[in-house]
């Protein structure tokens, strides 16, 4: 039998944990939405459609930060669908996953699910720049979180929401270098767009965080010079860039997987390590 020793000293502490670490994200990708943790008339669901019991599992999770809608769905989302009586949002192709959208599941259901996991569920926005740009993030932005006294405040308290939803962390698009993204743009094209989005969004709340998409892995062919160009143009408007690397199991090697953080470590020491011709670089 192979034991393990593992001591803790408070007096070498490295830095606080952010919660946001044990963040996740719902994305209408497969059963994780629809019967996943929306399925109305499922015994464990509520009033809302929501499943209790995904609920619990989420709490025991400790979930914290939750980002929605995606994921690749988001360089096709239409917010407006995603609002109002259910019984009149459209029914949409969704090119990402090659299905049909029913659009059941949305903005204000989200939240409502985030409402439910508790007060450490903070939302994440994710807003589609593939298909979309600057004026329609600006609209979701006033129909999330203005209070009242404008067309999408009041169209949000139409709808059954009187209070807004108070959305803070918002991600400028998802995985815009990969060819497989709707809209994919190149790191010049995508990173004026950002910018031009986080400018435009800090007129209406100086102080919301904001996301830029780094590469989607270190394999990318643009990796280093997409974040060198996508920072050039954004370092002095958002507050964070996406770095996204996917591991599983290979061949049942479960040594190599748990070494992963390894590879992770890398990952985000050479993006920090990226030059930037930034005035504040």
């Amino acid at each position: 039998m192979h034991t393990a020793r593992f001591t803790l000293d408070p007096a070498f502490t490295v830095g606080e944990v952010d919660p946001r670490l044990f963040g996740s994200f719902v994305e209408h990708l497969g059963r994780c939405v629809y019967t996943g943790i929306f399925e109305p008339g499922h015994p464990a669901a509520d009033e809302d459609g929501i499943r209790q019991d995904v609920l619990d599992l989420v709490r025991e999770l400790g979930v914290t930060a939750i980002r929605y809608p995606g994921g690749n769905f988001v360089s096709g989302y239409k917010w407006e669908d995603s609002v109002g009586p259910v019984e009149d949002r459209p029914r949409r192709l969704d090119l990402a996953w090659r299905s049909t959208e029913t659009n059941r599941f949305g903005l204000s259901e989200y939240i409502r699910f985030l409402r439910k996991v508790g007060p450490q569920a903070e939302p994440m926005m994710a807003l589609n720049l593939g298909t979309r740009g600057v004026a329609e993030a600006l609209e979701l932005q006033e129909y999330a979180n203005h209070p009242s006294g404008t067309a999408l405040a009041e169209l949000r308290a139409a709808h059954g929401d009187k209070e807004p939803f108070g959305i803070k962390l918002w991600c400028l698009g998802n995985e815009m270098d990969g060819p497989w993204q709707t809209g994919h743009k190149t790191a010049t094209e995508y990173g004026r767009l950002a910018a031009e989005t986080a400018r435009a969004m800090r007129m209406i709340d100086p102080n919301v965080e904001l996301v830029a998409c780094g590469s989607s892995s270190q394999s990318m062919p643009t990796f280093a010079e997409w974040e060198a160009t996508v920072l050039a143009e954004t370092y002095d408007l958002v507050d964070y860039i996406s770095l996204h690397a996917y591991y599983q199991p290979e061949n049942g090697d479960i040594d190599s997987f748990l070494a992963s953080a390894v590879d992770m470590e890398s990952f985000i020491e050479n993006v920090v390590a990226t030059p930037t011709t930034s005035a504040r670089s």
